[in-house]
């Protein structure tokens, strides 16, 4: 049965709610349901135990999906609607097309071996086993339902709505999507833009973002929404990151960038590829260890002719320095190098991929520098290591950290603060709501303070994971789910128990060590012991929080 009793569209938010994952939008109209994006949570094992949950809606009721990008946050639980019953239509542009057909099945592939690594353990423990979130079959069987979408080009996708795409300028294939909702007692449609992801300026591979308009209701994100960048042209960013090249030559070990697989490598390669061809920097092995890297770079070259500086990026790709890795062994072998060489690798917020393994190998070495290109989302293993963690876990073991830690954010896919404001402003009026989602809390709030100034501050909103908003042409009115929220609130985009308790594990195992004796380490043992048998005997209340 419609839950929607009245005329007006209901919008409800799935993810990227007070957090950067998750991306998914459902319209709900009295003739049709569509989501716009339906993306994968990351960060906390909190956060990413939403994976495995059910939909907050029946996905065979669900008549199609406008898919913003293809970068995982929005794309990677599409084989999971499919494979729990969706058969709509997924509209998006041919690029994003493309970028989907290999990194969908990398995201199966990596979550059969994830699971399987896992199961390994839990059988070991006496553990019940567990089912990937999807297979590999599954995100085959989801790119049968895709359909290519130009940009500028109105396309129905469901009755009584129309879209359109705009160049979001942030990732090949990336747009903002414009909706045309009928609505019965209104002569003209309803306008509603989703922002996608916008890009910043001086993006190697993009034109600026795009949009249009006087559209009823923005929903806006917001990943950098408290900070601006340096005014930095790609020739001063290339030298920045000739330095950080540099140095980590002088150091003669390894220079590690965990990097997002799809377009952030390829920014990287045409820059190093720049400044080795130009002598700026020692000419060293780049590694690109990432089979979905090694796909996506072909894609990148089959449309080069539709990206700036695409006869650059051709060039970079068959750089004699340039070595592609596929195997697992091949992977392994990096790491018995010594000297100088870079070591790109996936994923680009250290939570699994390739990279965890060069991590553990390198983190421990003076004499390695380890590069963060994007943004880290709370709660990963690169946000941990950005805010000065000594110690990590890594595949359930320690590793002591005293490699150089930096992150170098000049090639975010984000726009910034000033260029967020500007392109929101770009599409004034906005004649009702202005919604700021995909961010945490400190760029939701530091948007919303910086567009107060230009629109009324009661029409901007910063709704929470579930919150639901019937749109009306005076205005939006919440809608109660009369549900139970999936996640609090307060446990999105945070440390959760299991970062605490990794935390406590190192704690305790470095107070052992650093204990003067035998008796020493005897008294801390049994001193953890009395505290974790305190509960049973009830000496202290059960924390609540």
């Amino acid at each position: 049965m419609n839950a929607n009793r009245g005329t007006d569209p209901v919008l409800r938010f799935h993810g990227a709610a007070h957090g950067v994952t998750g991306s998914c939008y459902e319209i709900e109209t009295p003739r049709a349901r569509i989501l716009v994006d339906c993306g994968l949570f990351q960060g906390s094992k909190s956060e990413r135990a939403l994976n495995y949950g059910a939909f907050p809606f029946p996905p065979e009721a669900i008549d199609a999906v406008v898919l913003t990008h293809a970068h995982i946050d929005h794309s990677g639980l599409l084989p999971k609607l499919v494979k729990q019953g969706f058969a709509g239509p997924i509209h998006t542009t041919r690029a994003t097309i493309d970028l989907c057909s290999v990194m969908l099945p990398d995201a199966a592939h990596i979550q059969e071996m994830e699971v399987e690594q896992l199961n390994r353990r839990n059988a070991q423990r006496g553990r019940p086993p567990v089912e990937p979130i999807y297979r590999q079959q599954d995100a085959v069987a989801c790119m049968t339902l895709f359909r290519a979408l130009e940009y500028g080009e109105w396309t129905s996708v469901a009755e009584g709505l129309r879209a359109r795409f705009w160049n979001a300028g942030h990732l090949l294939g990336s747009a903002s999507v414009e909706l045309e909702i009928d609505v019965e007692h209104q002569n003209t449609p309803m306008r509603i833009l989703f922002s996608g992801d916008i890009g910043p300026g001086h993006k190697l591979l993009h034109a600026d973002p795009e949009g249009p308009a006087g559209v009823d209701y923005l929903i806006c994100e917001s990943t950098y929404g408290d900070r601006d960048r340096p005014d930095v042209s790609p020739e001063q960013r290339r030298s920045m990151l000739g330095d950080v090249v540099r140095s980590a030559a002088e150091a003669s070990g390894p220079l590690i960038v965990p990097s997002f697989a799809v377009e952030r490598t390829q920014e990287l390669l045409v820059d190093l590829y720049l400044l080795m061809k130009a002598g700026e920097v020692p000419t060293a092995p780049i590694f690109v260890d990432s089979p979905l890297a090694t796909r996506a770079s072909t894609i990148f070259e089959r449309h080069a002719d539709d990206i700036e500086h695409g006869d650059v990026l051709r060039q970079a790709l068959s750089s004699a320095q340039l070595r592609f890795t596929e195997t697992i062994e091949q992977s392994k072998a990096i790491n018995r190098l010594t000297g100088f060489f870079v070591v790109i690798a996936a994923s680009g917020m250290c939570d699994a991929g390739r990279i965890r393994h060069h991590l553990k190998a390198n983190l421990w070495r003076r004499n390695a520098t380890v590069m963060m290109a994007g943004y880290q989302a709370q709660g990963s293993l690169g946000r941990i290591l950005l805010d000065g963690a000594q110690r990590v876990r890594i595949q359930g073991e320690e590793v002591e950290v005293k490699a150089r830690i930096s992150l170098f954010d000049l090639y975010s896919g984000h726009a910034d603060a000033s260029e967020l404001v500007a392109w929101a402003l770009a599409r004034t009026p906005v004649k009702q709501t202005v919604f700021l989602t995909h961010g945490e809390e400190e760029g939701l709030v530091g948007l919303s303070g910086r567009l107060a100034g230009s629109m009324p501050s009661d029409r901007i909103i910063m709704p929470e994971l579930d919150n639901a908003f019937q749109l009306t042409s005076h205005g939006c009115l919440p809608v109660d789910a009369n549900e139970p929220r999936r996640l609090k609130p307060e446990k999105i985009a945070r440390l959760d128990w299991h970062n605490d308790l990794s935390r406590l594990l190192l704690d305790v195992t470095e107070a052992v060590n650093t204990a003067a004796d035998e008796r020493g380490r005897a008294a801390i043992i049994r001193r953890m012991r009395r505290a974790l048998d305190a509960p049973a005997n009830g000496a202290f209340a059960r924390d609540e929080s």
